[in-house]
């Protein structure tokens, strides 16, 4: 633990001085003001980082509505993947949980939260490695767990550990990205590794024969987000494709949930290669998208979130959440969805 926090603070401290350095390439840092965009003049296009909004547009038909171009729709999804690759210019707009800008603020990068979706039941369940007597949180205590600080991951297992009365010195660490969870479990390197659907569903039909299992926890990862680099929303055209994007965006959610039939073949099975059943049966887990009209508890839980990663060790000094918004944003995806998708805080 002492070594992974180590690690995490030095490449921390050096990002940040890089950042400084290059003043992270959008201006200076100087707010995002002024009313936004209202027409995407012609010629525009943004490369989206968001394969679920990309399934749901293609199967709906909503796609080749979209007032701009997408020039490629990458498939980056991993938090530090998506903050390298908005650093390297290669993605405009991409959707995470709400931890990446997190840690992008925190090491020196300058990028603003465009939309929200809320939830309020957990999405990951803690999936164990063939062997392994795991059966409850309490019996994570001296385990090996997966963990990503800049991932939702991360801070389901910080507030899972809480939840269970466990001391971060009480288990290992294992500083790991999501793509090598898998990796790593299969090869018996960690004992637990915090995976949503369809990954979840995967790893035990492979491995469920040979012990694995999944143990629910209580921790909520509560926010969905669209995100986009400052230096991408001083561009009034790339704006004004975002601000389009946002409501075809959560439009597509709803579309989701409003054609199960239709969006577990084309996302479960054709996109995701898990049969019909399970399609089904992940999706009663699923649940009802809301968008809220006010960001404010949103915001509230950032700031948790970032006194409880900073508080164990990981991304510096706390800094308030409310950097991490343009709030210009802030009623596009709820003034685009039915009300019944419509929510007033998060």
């Amino acid at each position: 633990m002492r070594k992974s926090i180590r690690r995490t603070v030095l490449l921390t401290a050096a990002t940040s001085l890089l950042a400084v350095s290059c003043a992270t390439g959008d201006g200076g840092g100087a707010a995002l003001t002024g009313p936004l965009p209202t027409e995407v003049p012609p010629g525009v296009a943004l490369t989206i980082a968001a394969n679920t909004a990309r399934v749901a547009l293609t199967a709906s038909g909503e796609i080749g509505k979209l007032p701009f171009t997408v020039s490629s729709w990458p498939a980056v999804g991993a938090g530090p993947d998506v903050i390298q690759a908005f650093r390297g210019g290669s993605v405009d707009l991409a959707t995470n949980a709400g931890i990446p800008p997190i840690h992008a603020h925190a090491t020196g990068f300058d990028a603003k939260i465009v939309a929200v979706k809320v939830r309020t039941k957990p999405l990951l369940k803690l999936a164990t490695a063939p062997g392994t007597d795991i059966h409850s949180l309490a019996d994570l205590r001296g385990k090996k767990i997966a963990f990503s600080p800049g991932q939702a991951q991360g801070i389901v297992v910080l507030r899972t550990l809480r939840a269970a009365g466990i001391r971060a010195d009480e288990v290992e660490l294992v500083d790991l990205t999501t793509p090598k969870f898998l990796t790593a479990q299969q090869a018996r390197e960690i004992d637990v590794a915090p995976l949503t659907e369809p990954s979840l569903t995967k790893y035990l039909d492979k491995y469920g024969s040979e012990g694995a299992t999944a143990v629910d926890t209580p921790a909520v990862d509560p926010l969905s987000v669209l995100w986009a680099p400052t230096a991408v929303l001083r561009d009034p055209g790339k704006t004004a494709a975002i601000v389009e994007f946002v409501k075809f965006w959560a439009r597509g959610e709803v579309w989701a949930w409003e054609h199960p039939d239709e969006w577990i073949d084309a996302y479960y099975v054709e996109d995701q290669s898990v049969s019909v059943e399970d399609g089904r049966r992940i999706l009663t887990t699923t649940e009802q998208p809301y968008f809220p009209a006010s960001w404010d508890e949103a915001i509230a839980w950032e700031q948790e979130t970032i006194d409880l990663v900073t508080g164990a060790g990981y991304f510096g000094d706390p800094f308030p959440a409310e950097a991490l918004f343009d709030r210009r944003f802030e009623k596009i995806a709820f003034d685009a969805v039915p009300a019944a998708y419509r929510t007033k805080g998060a």
